[in-house]
């Protein structure tokens, strides 16, 4: 299994800043794409931003030009830095890896435990 360590969520006001992090760990897995989804209840989960072991950053339209994710190779960790979060930012937001297996070679996607982001005056 893969480890997370998430940080970072909280309640702001519109119009403010947060910064979450998320440490992903594993002595069993090369470790691939990282990334954010996050979920409102009722709803499916949905790619928020994603940092690709190699390559552009993707984002959902909805987030583009105020949030931005950063990772840290060697640290297996990933940023996400949201700016100018409006009310509709409100979510639980989950860490994403996608690992392969040193064994076996095999591709998998894990998610972390989720970590509550609240916009709300």
């Amino acid at each position: 299994q893969v480890q997370f360590v998430e940080s970072g969520g909280g309640l702001v006001q519109p119009g403010g800043s947060l910064r979450l992090s998320c440490a992903a760990s594993g002595s069993a897995f090369y470790f691939y794409d990282m990334g954010w989804y996050r979920q409102t209840p009722g709803n499916q989960r949905d790619l928020v931003a994603l940092a690709p072991n190699a390559g552009n950053s993707n984002y959902a339209d909805s987030v583009k030009g105020r949030f931005t994710i950063s990772r840290d190779n060697f640290k297996n960790t990933v940023y996400l830095q949201m700016d100018s979060l409006k009310p509709e930012d409100t979510a639980v937001y989950y860490c994403y890896v996608k690992v392969r297996r040193r064994a076996s070679g095999i591709f998998q996607d894990y998610w972390g435990q989720g970590t509550q982001v609240t916009v709300s005056s």
